[in-house]
């Protein structure tokens, strides 16, 4: 079934329309729960074949030259209904400026919806004069919201509390649930928008892995061998919960991201289906010596 055809159908299923759809806060568009990021080998006509299923996140940054042509194009025939999100980095004001206008003209866009600085505290900084020049971006209409991806968890839940930060991208999964205790508490008295990325933890979660013994999976049937878990669970467990406004994907073709779809299709975990995850994962993160970051 097309996303464009399950459209219709979750209008008179409320709770798959949750799952499925959020409007995000500032931005005030509503967004298919799997936005694309085009740097890992998809090309334009995967972008508009994506949209034509129904996406409409669409992260861009300089660096995804493939899919540049394909978010023109698809911005092209209906802005509205598209949010461009671009990644971009700087520590200081006049580089963030340069950044966005830059990624205006390479679009052929008036505006970006959510301007990202990458890796907070790494490669962007969030000094005064960088949220200067944000929020007057802002103003002008060029962007209109303003977004950071972090790692440090506990620095997002203090800047969830109180910043100019209008979204979040922060690491999320069934490996690394920092999140619930460092972040998500905090988001309660602003409402930032909330990205989640890495939901497979970079293939850990659907690697297999050596002497885990896990209970048999609470819904299993003939068949299916689980763990490990398969890309649709990661991306389910990541959407299931409330706070997640949506998770990124970063396909290297159109049939792996055909296959990330089908978690949107297949709905929330239930409560047991998240327990059982919940404790793989952490079993994956005391097998795993090495850990990013």
């Amino acid at each position: 079934m097309k996303l464009s055809d399950m459209r219709t159908t979750v209008e008179h299923n409320s709770i798959y329309s949750d799952f499925s759809f959020r409007v995000l806060p500032v931005i005030g568009k509503r967004v298919f729960r799997m936005g694309i990021a085009g740097n890992y080998g998809i090309d334009s006509s995967d972008v508009e074949w994506a949209a034509d299923q129904g996406a409409n996140y669409w992260v861009w940054g300089a660096g995804f030259k493939k899919v540049t042509a394909g978010i023109k194009e698809v911005i092209r025939k209906n802005r509205e209904k598209n949010v461009v999100s671009s990644l971009g980095w700087g520590f200081f004001g006049w580089q963030v400026r340069q950044s966005i206008e830059k990624a205006l003209r390479k679009l052929n866009t008036d505006y970006l919806d959510i301007f990202k600085l990458g890796w907070l505290g790494r490669t962007s900084t969030d000094s005064r004069g960088v949220v200067d020049s944000l929020l007057k971006l802002k103003q002008e209409g060029k962007i209109k919201a303003i977004g950071a991806s972090i790692h440090d968890r506990k620095r997002a839940g203090k800047l969830a509390l109180d910043s100019e930060l209008d979204l979040l991208m922060i690491r999320y999964n069934a490996k690394h649930t920092g999140a619930e205790e460092d972040v998500f508490p905090y988001l309660k008295k602003r409402t930032p928008c909330v990205v989640s990325y890495t939901a497979l933890a970079w293939q850990q979660l659907i690697n297999p892995v050596k002497d885990i013994e896990m209970a048999p999976w609470p819904t299993s049937k003939e068949g299916v061998k689980i763990p490990p878990l398969t890309p649709e669970l990661c991306y389910r467990f990541v959407l299931s919960n409330p706070h997640i406004h949506l998770v990124l994907t970063g396909p290297k073709n159109r049939e792996q991201l055909r296959m990330n779809f089908r978690a949107i299709q297949q709905g929330a975990l239930t409560p047991e289906e998240l327990d059982w995850i919940r404790q793989y994962g952490k079993l994956i993160k005391a097998k795993k010596k090495f850990d990013y970051i």
